[in-house]
């Protein structure tokens, strides 16, 4: 085998076209691409059918979602330099294993903290995959209409998984327990392991410095107390300890970046951050995934806990958003070449608000299904878009030999705002719940009762007939309520998004135009485009 070094990659002409064999090569990598993706939101529906059979508490239960975004979002900077270092190749096979066992660990995990502790190995080994996978694709790809073409493709595969998640989920569950969900990981690895030495050549960085473990550390303490203060703070108010973590991320954070700006070879280069185009196309990643993910996980447990779907019949319903996140990712890349991206991003999440407004009217009646489906479709619209070009303008607005650091930084944003989202428009739905149920049984009269019905919507479900009349259609009519007022909250914010889209993006270019050729050409950041 021939290893190719960093500098013999940069060294061939930006017009080498790709072979059968690369585009065969990105067929292996959109594997662990969609399986990433699918992962994400898989549990969606499995949530319920789990909840009943571990019997997490509520905040389990958000822990049990968002612990594999989190932990991704922590090692994604760490392992995307690791694979310079070791090999990007090597390293994407190292992570497929691990993944692979860890989710035969999961499925078959007999307590709540078993599961959150797999779901968190996942996202460590999840975080080996990602960068391995887009920075491989930049060093296959030499011509730049192709490699923008290839890292769109890897772009809609990823959310292609998470808007396949409910319903293979759906599917799965209809037949199997909530554990084959993660099994579905195991013959992805197996393909992997196998067609990667065939078609994916080696590629590691010709110079680079020692891993700086210290700044791996501060990274992670940067991260961890952050998410602990916010979930903590959502689910028992300004509490002090929380308070306390939220201020020890905050300054790690701090202390992180100050190290990495004296650095000869950081683990993050924060000059990167210099460029307008690159800072605001993460936040827009950032914000778009956060108010996605937080009304995905209560569209799937609408369908079922309140419509009273089967797992099947709701992954089925899930089939409109989904066509809808694949139409946008093809057709606005197409549309980004005439017109600027910014603006196409801009018109993506303005219709993306009309989603939300349709969740924030949807009711307990039988016509709520169609219009949270409507709702949803147009929320996936502008979710697709913003994946399909979002990554492209990250990437294309770092120098060439930042282009993984740009890879890693967009990857973990999206997972960040994943997690974000399920943590603080869902904590956001547990509060709304819970006070209009306290209401309702204080009324009820049914004191012993209350525990159950204010720990959460499945666990009132589960209860079943030892219910007193009428109290479950009040707790489904409180959990629609806390799905109204995080659509609410959550259209707010993606229409000022739009608007901060069209503003901070409006002097990028349309994609292939003249400036950005040149620029291409060169072997340089178009600082015109």
């Amino acid at each position: 085998m021939v290893t190719i070094t960093e500098r013999d990659s940069s060294s061939r002409s930006s017009r080498q076209r790709a072979s059968i064999k690369e585009w065969a090569g990105l067929a292996v990598l959109a594997l662990p691409t969609v399986l990433l993706g699918l992962d994400v939101t898989i549990l969606y529906l499995a949530l319920p059918a789990l909840a009943a059979d571990l019997q997490p508490s509520s905040t389990q239960a958000l822990w049990i979602m968002d612990a594999y975004g989190f932990m991704i979002a922590g090692f994604l900077i760490t392992m995307g330099t690791l694979g310079d270092r070791i090999g990007r190749r090597r390293l994407l096979m190292i992570g497929a294993v691990a993944f692979g066992v860890t989710s035969v660990i999961a499925a078959y995990s007999t307590s709540a903290a078993m599961l959150i502790a797999a779901r968190a190995v996942l996202g460590v080994a999840g975080a080996t995959l990602m960068p391995s996978t887009l920075a491989l694709i930049s060093n296959m790809f030499g011509d730049v209409r192709q490699r923008a073409l290839a890292i769109g493709i890897w772009a809609t595969m990823f959310a292609l998984g998470m808007a396949l998640g409910p319903v293979v989920g759906g599917v799965l569950l209809e037949r199997f327990w909530w554990g084959s969900a993660f099994l579905v990981a195991v013959p992805v690895v197996v393909v992997l392991l196998i067609a990667a030495p065939m078609l994916l050549p080696e590629y590691r960085a010709s110079r680079s410095g020692p891993l700086d473990f210290t700044s791996v550390l501060l990274s992670l303490a940067a991260i961890l107390p952050a998410v602990y203060g916010v979930k903590e703070i959502a689910k028992a108010g300004l509490e002090p300890v929380p308070l306390l973590a939220l201020a020890l991320g905050a300054l790690m954070a701090l202390i992180f970046v100050r190290r990495q700006q004296h650095l000869n070879d950081p683990l993050l280069d924060m000059r990167l951050f210099g460029s307008r185009t690159f800072s605001a196309a993460l936040i827009v990643l950032l914000v778009g995934l956060v108010g996605v993910s937080g009304v995905m996980l209560l569209v799937t447990q609408y369908l079922q806990l309140v419509a009273g779907l089967t797992p099947l019949a709701a992954g089925l319903w899930m089939g409109p958003p989904a066509l809808m996140m694949v139409l946008a990712g093809i057709v606005a890349p197409l549309i980004a070449r005439r017109i600027r991206p910014g603006y196409v991003v801009g018109a993506a999440l303005t219709l993306s608000t009309l989603g939300y407004w349709l969740l924030a009217s949807v009711d307990v009646n039988s016509s709520g299904v169609g219009m949270a489906i409507a709702g949803f479709s147009l929320v996936y619209l502008g979710l697709g878009t913003i994946a399909a070009l979002g990554t492209d303008l990250v990437v294309g607005a770092a120098p060439a030999e930042k282009a993984g650091s740009a890879s890693a930084m967009s990857e973990m944003v999206q997972e960040l705002g994943v997690a974000l989202g399920v943590a603080l428009l869902g904590s956001l739905a547990t509060f709304v719940y819970r006070a209009q149920v306290s209401a309702t049984m204080a009324d009820s009269g049914a004191a012993e009762m209350a525990g159950i019905v204010e720990e959460s919507l499945w666990a009132t479900v589960a209860a079943g007939d030892s219910l007193p009349a009428g109290v479950l259609l009040e707790a489904q009519q409180a959990f629609t309520a806390g799905l109204n007022v995080t659509a609410t909250v959550g259209g707010i914010a993606i229409l000022a998004l739009a608007v901060l889209s069209i503003v901070s993006l409006r002097h990028v270019g349309a994609i292939g135009g003249e400036a950005q050729e040149r620029a291409d050409e060169k072997g340089e950041p178009c600082s015109l485009c």
